[in-house]
């Protein structure tokens, strides 16, 4: 067992609701087998979504990774669960030649069929800049062949976010998908405004207008035209909360916040049965967590485009990226585990 700490700046801030976002701090994760293959997993901590990195350390610093009677909490230190949680599994899909993605549908979904796709569909993220930086990447992104686009929001008035979705709306035309993140900022009455508008922008979903902890009353904004998304929320209560408060349309997983990719497929497997739609992000991970990320995608069926393009946000990632994205979808590896053999000048 060994645990790597790492540190990894973006191209330039992402700008949300909640701040700034710089740098990529995390942890490698590697439980070794003298006389099988090796697993990794990838702690990267995110607070508000999860443990801090401190905390994350002494999560893991406590596990015994060699054994599976040890385990990070996932409801106090998730991003150390996922690291442990996918190392683990990594182990074992290359042990037994398994890709992860179809560990996860196996285990997450009453599939016969546990065949997963070979892309999942994502969309394009793109930050709070000013209306023609805003314009500008959401051509770039349609021209490189997305479909889907979420709009960074809050951070400006509501008038300013209005006139940014429009001015992309009339750039990009009818056929791509908007999704405007909120990232909490807004109250009711601002939240009811812009859901009013953007349903007239035929906006497919809003993701956590409102602040976590207001489940009754995202509840109360359904039915407006536009869907509702909950993320932030997922953090502060949990999934059951949202589910029996039935606060949402969409829920977003992200395998960091949730404890690990085979927590994140479950969730996925309960939201379908509640009749919500899952969409899977990442917390800005870097490559070994984001490709975790892509296979738990690739085990829900018939999953809509998600948040899983950001590799390309980091000035410098862990290793070379075993996933490969072009016309808006990100392809699904193929070898045992995580990627076969690709992480293996990561490993111990």
């Amino acid at each position: 067992m060994w645990i790597e700490p790492f540190s990894l700046g973006l191209t330039s801030p992402l700008s949300t609701a909640r701040g700034d976002i710089t740098e990529r701090q995390g942890f490698l994760v590697g439980v070794n087998d003298t006389d099988a293959a090796s697993g990794i997993g990838e702690a990267s901590p995110l607070p508000g979504w999860t443990e801090s990195v401190e905390a994350c350390q002494t999560a893991l610093a406590a596990t015994d990774l060699g054994s599976t009677e040890t385990h990070p909490d996932p409801s106090t230190a998730p991003a150390a669960a996922h690291a442990v949680e996918l190392a683990r599994l990594d182990r074992r899909g290359r042990n037994d030649s398994t890709p992860l993605a179809t560990t996860l549908r196996k285990a997450a979904f009453d599939a016969a069929d546990a065949a997963v796709p070979q892309q999942v569909p994502v969309n394009a993220t793109i930050g709070t800049d000013d209306i023609d930086a805003t314009v500008a990447a959401a051509e770039r992104a349609v021209a490189a062949g997305y479909d889907c686009l979420k709009l960074k929001a809050g951070s400006q008035s509501l008038a300013a976010d209005l006139w940014r979705v429009r001015a992309v709306r009339a750039a990009v035309g009818d056929t791509v998908s908007l999704r405007i993140d909120a990232n909490g900022a807004w109250e009711v009455p601002t939240a009811e405004d812009a859901l009013d508008e953007f349903a007239a922008l035929d906006v497919a979903y809003v993701e956590q207008p409102l602040p976590a902890e207001k489940l009754a009353s995202h509840r109360e904004l359904r039915g407006r035209g536009v869907d509702i998304a909950l993320d932030e929320s997922l953090a502060s209560a949990s999934l059951s909360a949202v589910l029996e408060a039935d606060a949402a349309d969409v829920v977003i997983l992200k395998p960091m916040a949730l404890g690990g990719p085979l927590q994140a497929a479950q969730a996925a497997a309960r939201a379908r049965q509640a009749g919500v739609e899952p969409v899977v992000t990442t917390t800005i991970d870097a490559v070994v967590a984001r490709t975790a990320a892509v296979h738990v995608a690739a085990a829900i069926p018939d999953i809509a485009p998600c948040g899983l393009a950001t590799g390309s946000l980091l000035a410098a990632d862990l290793a070379a990226d075993p996933v490969t994205l072009a016309a808006g979808a990100v392809s699904v590896p193929t070898g045992g585990g995580l990627c076969g053999t690709d992480f293996d000048s990561l490993r111990r």
